[in-house]
């Protein structure tokens, strides 16, 4: 039992038969704290719970939450690698009640759990206590037999948890594991605490108070409970280890990279096999949970995660991309735990892989710029903060992947002087952050939920309800009724109108009842489950308690229903044509356009676009029913369903499939299938036509298609259609033979163009005289001269006229002054070769440039070139030539 998977399922099974509904983890981007970057601990996915804006159906839980440490106040990044418990990426174990059992029940099932079922010595384990928590230090002696030498009480903040500066607070008890007198280390509360004898591996949260201010803290009605254990070090002294990456999950994962690089897991190269095999985890996770590497936020702090761990895999002489070919190990590990691994194996892989790619010609180039900065520098020096801010702002080398590099040569680096140069990109990053998770929904909603109760929602089968009011909100507060003309926010029992969600804009409509009626102009899913319809009064009083009458915009609703169906069809088609790899990445399914973001390392073809059109369409034509049936997830994805990463999914689901494939691994089954709370249109031919208008990307490995369906697909095509009629009128061919009239039009122009252009070079070289060039010359200071005026000859064909005057004289210098129609001129000077040793064209041309307002000009010895803005003295530039000739 003292495997990771093994000890994983034996807590949740021991609480599981304790009465505790076993919940999965919840995502590592929290959907209700906008306060965190990411998960962090058991309780995060329960915090409405604890503060009472939330209930669930049950009143005990048990949990294996996945979490991540890499951002923000919580960074464990920097010792990862170098000390023996510290992870990017860890597992809580917890059990919670909420207002349920206290105190004694979670010390019973504490002591039980790690003595019976996982037998450990109670001689080896001791107790922290808050230092005025008299009755934990009751029950742990009277429970466990432990004595007051064993009990320890602490006075800090260590062993008082609170949520905030307000809200649920209390003391906390901890449970630490003696390694023995051969490690060295004292007890906690003792100076030699912080040694690695005494470890902690399970922290019991007694919540009984509320923190009302600074100065006031009362008693909570319903005490509750909160514990955390490591997962990873509980395995450890289940496994008689001392050091996490010494359990079985780790050395397999460190294995695969010894196996991949041929280098031993120990010796000098044994902490980039620990960063590699801890950071792997933490990508993973975070890929699978809708994260992508991005160059803020949470994508940012991912790919500082991924880059240290190529960097260490640099370090073990890797000499191509590692980090991909080690997730098949992953997910032998934690699949069976966390299904979304396996879901996500195809994306992961190809992110973790392309961004390795990417990053090895960053990683030579930073490496060869640190080392230039600091061959210098001798162990235990200083790297200037300046430095260190160039390697990032200007070649993507992190902060920590610096101080990394520099570790093994005892040097630091100046993180002031960093700090002050990315001031700049900080106030900007801040600027730009909008929070973590899902924007925090407002309390009012959870009071409203409380209060009335979700919304019942009718609208997958009718767009017309009858419902009573149950709540009116105006500006964050409850009313009692809204006047004529005035905006509020309306909350009914039951609704037709669909609440913004997953992708799919909320519906419009109207409300009416006894007197009074209502311009919906949105609607909006809160909390959990009030849906919340936007609206101004347009006569009459609504009241609370009022019957109404509600109609959805029909129109608009059967857009969005081809719109939203067209989207799925569209997703499968990108996974046949591109790979199994796309992954939803954002929508939006609006009444008059869908747009559609997928997770894609690079452009689609033109041909690749074509056949996810074509395949699109195929299945509208099949005019196949859209089938939705209500399953368990897991049922759910067994049977094919696509769910998006990161999402958050209730016991049952609805699962919505159309079309039927028509080749490969689709023919003949069922062609998309989604896990989608959205409306749709009953069979694929209510679609009407699928049309792809655009392609591009949106940001690092996330590409957009925007598309068009049904009416607004067909007008844009017959739009389309009509500027091809008119241009095959005005060519006065078929439409059919518009390309190749057109081709034949450029055809034939270019060949004017050539001919023109030949004709302007033969009437400047002759000037319309008799004897062509020969008479139209004359002898300056010796030599032969021709001087020319030229209308509508552009500056760059001006020079191939001076050679074909330069061939004409045999020996001499020409210039020619091309004016143009703005009133500007160019000129070029060419002297023979046999002339360049006394004439240079360069000086020539530069006082030609003079007379025509110019400035400078320049060339070679035997051909030059300059520009002025006074055309009407290119005479006097001809000019400005021969008496620089003279002179």
């Amino acid at each position: 039992m003292s495997g990771v998977n093994a000890i994983r399922s034996a807590f949740l099974d021991y609480f599981g038969k304790n009465g505790h509904e076993i919940v999965a983890s919840g995502p590592l981007v929290p959907r209700n704290d906008p306060t965190l970057m990411f998960t962090n601990a058991g309780m995060v996915q329960f915090k409405n719970v604890f503060t009472g804006l939330e209930t669930r159906p049950y009143l005990r839980a048990v949990t294996s939450q996945k979490c991540v440490r890499a951002g923000g106040k919580h960074n464990d990044l920097d010792n990862v690698g170098y000390t023996a418990r510290h992870h990017t990426f860890f597992e809580m174990l917890g059990n919670f009640s909420f207002g349920d059992y206290f105190k004694d029940v979670a010390i019973e099932l504490a002591w039980k759990l790690i003595t019976r079922e996982f037998g450990l010595d109670p001689e080896k384990l001791l107790v922290t206590v808050y230092h005025t928590d008299d009755q934990a230090a009751d029950l742990w002696k009277k429970i466990a037999g432990l004595p007051d030498e064993r009990i320890i009480r602490i006075p800090t903040s260590d062993n008082f948890w609170a949520m905030g500066d307000t809200g649920p607070c209390g003391p906390c008890s901890e449970i630490f594991y003696d390694h023995g007198e051969g490690i060295p280390g004292g007890p906690p509360g003792s100076p030699d605490e912080d040694g690695d004898r005494f470890i902690e591996i399970w922290n019991l949260v007694f919540m009984q108070y509320e923190q009302v201010t600074p100065d006031e803290r009362i008693d909570l009605p319903r005490p509750s409970i909160d514990t955390g254990m490591g997962l990873e070090r509980v395995a450890a002294v289940l496994q008689g280890v001392h050091d996490n990456y010494d359990i079985d999950l780790f050395r397999a994962l460190i294995e695969a990279s010894v196996e991949a690089t041929g280098v031993a897991a120990d010796g000098k190269h044994r902490a980039s096999h620990r960063v590699i095999a801890d950071h792997l985890r933490a990508t993973s996770f975070l890929i699978a949970d809708g994260v992508l590497p991005s160059n803020d936020g949470r994508g940012y702090v991912l790919r500082r995660i991924m880059r240290r761990a190529m960097r260490h895999a640099q370090l073990l002489g890797a000499r191509e991309p590692l980090m991909w070919r080690l997730v098949p190990a992953l997910v032998r590990e934690m699949g069976q735990a966390y299904p979304e691994l396996v879901r996500g194996e195809a994306l992961i892989t190809e992110t973790l892989k392309l961004e390795e790619s990417r990053f090895r010609n960053t990683l030579a180039r930073g490496l060869g710029l640190l080392e230039e900065a600091t061959g210098s520098l001798d162990a235990g020096a200083r790297l200037d903060g300046e430095t260190a801010f160039k390697l990032y702002d200007t070649y993507g080398f992190p902060l920590d992947l610096t101080q990394d590099a520099l570790r093994q040569r005892d040097i630091t680096v100046d993180v002031d002087g960093f700090n002050v140069a990315m001031e700049r990109q900080k106030a900007e990053a801040r600027a730009n952050w909008a929070g973590s998770g899902e924007a925090a929904t407002e309390v009012v909603w959870f009071s409203v939920k409380d209060k009335v109760g979700a919304t019942e929602f009718l609208g997958y089968e009718t767009e017309d309800a009858e419902g009573v009011v149950t709540a009116l909100v105006r500006d964050g507060a409850q009313i009692d009724a809204a006047q004529t003309g005035e905006e509020v926010a309306i909350v009914v029992n039951q609704t037709p109108f669909y609440g913004q969600s997953g992708g799919q804009v909320g519906d419009t409509g109207m409300m009416k009842g006894e007197g009074f009626s209502v311009a919906i102009s949105d609607t909006q899913k809160k909390g959990d489950g009030v849906f919340v319809h936007y609206g101004k009064v347009t006569s009459g009083t609504m009241k609370t308690g009022a019957v109404v009458e509600m109609q959805v915009d029909h129109a608009r609703r059967t857009k969005l229903r081809a719109n939203h169906s067209a989207t799925h069809l569209l997703h499968e088609a990108l996974r046949e044509t591109l790979g199994t790899h796309i992954a939803q990445k954002g929508s939006l399914v609006a009444p008059d356009r869908l747009r559609f973001d997928f997770s894609h390392p690079k452009p689609i073809g033109p041909e690749e676009l074509e056949r996810v059109e074509d395949m699109s369409n195929a299945i509208v034509l099949q005019n196949s029913p859209v089938e939705t049936h209500l399953m368990a997830v897991d049922d759910a994805i067994a049977k094919g369903a696509m769910a998006l990463f990161g999402e958050k999914y209730g016991d049952e689901v609805r699962v919505v499939s159309m079309g039927t494939g028509i080749s490969g691994e689709k023919a003949g089954k069922p062609y998309s299938i989604e896990l989608c709370g959205g409306t749709h249109v009953r069979a694929t031919g209510d679609i009407g036509l699928v049309h792809i208008v655009s392609e591009g990307a949106v940001s690092s490995g996330v590409r957009r298609i925007e598309a068009l369906t049904g009416a607004a697909a067909r007008h844009y095509l017959d739009e389309q259609e009509q500027r091809l009629k008119s241009a095959a009128a005005t060519l006065k061919v078929a439409p059919a033979e518009v390309p190749a009239r057109l081709e034949s039009l450029l055809d034939e122009r270019r060949r004017l163009e050539r001919e023109l252009a030949e004709a302007k070079k033969k009437l400047a070289l002759g000037g319309g005289q008799a004897g062509g060039a020969e008479s139209s010359s004359e002898t300056v200071a010796g030599v032969g001269f021709m001087g020319r005026v030229v209308e509508g000859v552009s500056p760059k064909d001006l020079k191939p006229l001076a050679d074909e005057g330069k061939k004409a004289l045999g020996s001499g210098i020409v210039v020619f002054v091309g004016t143009s129609e703005d009133g500007k001129a160019s000129v070029v000077v060419g002297v023979t070769e046999d002339l360049t040793g006394r004439f240079s064209a360069v000086d020539l041309v530069r006082k030609a440039s003079e007379a025509i307002g110019g400035k400078g000009g320049g060339g070679r010895p035997d051909m030059a070139q300059a520009g002025g803005p006074d055309a009407a003295q290119a005479g006097a530039a001809i000019e400005a030539v021969k008496s620089a000739m003279d002179g």
